[in-house]
């Protein structure tokens, strides 16, 4: 009997599990902004990516930022150079040493970013890449602006 309850009781707790997992899922929408040209979309984001300076630090990859907040909300931009670099005119991005800046609107998330999550696609003849950090600023009408500095070091 006392086996049953405790079986009961783990498989009670395993559906709560996956209740609270699929209601974050659903709570924590991300929005994908690479190609996305919505009126609607209020607030502006500014990223900043610093490059190592070290030997090789370099890449050729195409690189994205996932921007979460407390909630699992965000927003994702797969292709920051695509979706808003800001560097002249053939600008060798993510090259060792540089400060890169990038900026686009988007949908207002419903807090700070207080979580990324930075990739590579791991294309190109150098492929590898140091990343210093990630500052993002996020704002819009009649909002604070939020800044967050995401330090990197690999």
């Amino acid at each position: 009997m006392t086996r049953l309850r405790s079986c009961l009781l783990l498989l009670l707790l395993l559906f709560a599990a996956a209740a609270c997992t699929a209601a974050a899922a659903a709570a924590g929408a991300v929005t994908d902004l690479v190609g996305r040209s919505d009126p609607s979309d209020k607030c502006v984001y500014t990223v900043y990516v610093r490059t190592g300076s070290i030997w090789k630090g370099g890449t050729d990859s195409v690189i994205g930022v996932t921007l979460l907040t407390s909630d699992g909300s965000g927003i994702r931009i797969g292709d920051l150079e695509r979706w808003g670099g800001l560097m002249e005119q053939g600008h060798d991005y993510y090259e060792r040493g540089n400060l890169d800046i990038f900026s686009g609107r988007g949908p207002c998330m419903r807090a700070a970013p207080c979580a990324m999550n930075l990739t590579s696609d791991g294309t190109g003849p150098h492929h590898g890449w140091y990343c210093n950090y990630l500052e993002a600023t996020v704002t819009g009408p009649h909002l604070g602006c939020a800044q967050q500095l995401f330090t990197v070091e690999q």
